[in-house]
């Protein structure tokens, strides 16, 4: 893999971070949920619960918030030192399409309109911000 590749995967790492976050998320919220509303079963029919003693769900819910919360705190300290790293570049144009491509996840196309530049002006902006890129 050679040097550019490498500046790339680090920089998309942003992206998986925050798609971690938002899987963990939607997981304690679909736990918590299941227990609000434990009739509503995958098969739309009611059925009967023990819900007498909670312990056991609060317990589990408790462990998974844990578990969560200190994945989280590694992801956006991650985030924040990829962002943070764009944003000692020298060169505004590199940052504007480094930020724009990796942590706002435009598309060239929307990128070119953004910085008014045209798509061979942006895929060069994008080349020098690699090069210049400090991982």
């Amino acid at each position: 893999m050679t040097e550019t590749e490498q500046k790339k995967e680090y920089l998309k790492e942003y992206e998986k971070a925050v798609r971690q976050m938002k899987r963990s998320e939607e997981k304690i919220t679909e736990m918590r949920l299941s227990k609000i509303m434990p009739s509503a079963g995958n098969d739309g029919m009611p059925h009967a619960h023990n819900n007498t003693d909670l312990s056991g769900y609060a317990a589990l819910l408790d462990e998974e918030e844990r578990r969560y919360m200190k994945a989280r705190y590694h992801r956006i300290k991650l985030c924040r030192e990829i962002t943070d790293k764009i944003e000692r570049m020298d060169n505004e144009d590199e940052k504007d399409v480094l930020m724009y491509r990796y942590i706002r996840l435009m598309k060239w196309e929307d990128i070119c309109v953004k910085i008014n530049k045209s798509w061979k002006q942006t895929h060069r902006i994008h080349a020098r911000a690699l090069n210049n890129f400090i991982v």
